[in-house]
């Protein structure tokens, strides 16, 4: 908690000076992110930095292996697919990025099994992304195993934001742009995902999504 403490009064005394201005505003005038981010809750992948967004720029969505599930409306929680609607249906993102990564602690589990020490969630968790171990498992390699089943986890979220029926909406009429991503920690590479279902690595030169 300590060094939490450190690290919030050099924010208060450099970054929150730079920045003041844009806070008041956000509080006066609430938030307007144009772009909305699906991100592993992994501790080496940060949007905000990896995109180099300031304050209101981005609304992000971290859980294990920045799964999106199905659209299941249903008396139970929910809480990735709350944060989708919030950000679609409330306040009207544009663009919606799911971003996958290299290292994927919760692929590694989708693809050997429960972690240990045993866990009660995360098992059922990426058991969502089955399509993707199976698309996997294909490959020879465990190193091309691992890399094929981050990539498509990716497109697995994808499919299921289709799912959500004011999500295809809006991907139909064009007011809403989705895109897959993913982030190599190691080397700080960012690939997007084509149309022809392909991860390329971004061109510096590449325009607004």
């Amino acid at each position: 908690m300590q060094k939490l403490l450190v690290g919030y009064h050099r924010f208060r005394s450099k970054n929150w000076l730079i920045q003041r201005q844009r806070f008041e505003s956000l509080a006066a005038h609430g938030q307007s992110p144009r772009i909305m981010v699906v991100a592993c809750i992994d501790s080496r992948v940060d949007p905000g930095m990896i995109f180099d967004a300031g304050p209101g720029e981005i609304l992000t969505v971290r859980n294990v292996a920045n799964l999106v599930p199905p659209y299941a409306p249903d008396s139970t929680y929910h809480g990735t697919s709350a944060a989708i609607e919030f950000g679609v249906r409330v306040l009207g993102v544009q663009v919606l990025i799911v971003l996958g990564h290299g290292h994927c602690g919760g692929v590694r589990t989708l693809l050997n099994g429960r972690p240990e020490p045993s866990m009660e969630f995360v098992e059922q968790w990426m058991s969502i992304a089955q399509p993707a171990r199976l698309r996997a498992l294909e490959e020879a390699s465990p190193e091309k195993r691992e890399r094929c089943c981050e990539h498509e986890v990716v497109k697995v979220s994808l499919a299921n934001l289709r799912s959500f029926p004011w999500v295809a909406e809006r991907e139909a009429a064009g007011t809403l742009k989705l895109h897959g991503a993913w982030f190599e920690v190691g080397t700080g590479l960012l690939m997007l995902l084509d149309a022809q279902g392909r991860f390329s690595p971004v061109n510096p030169e590449v325009g607004s999504l």
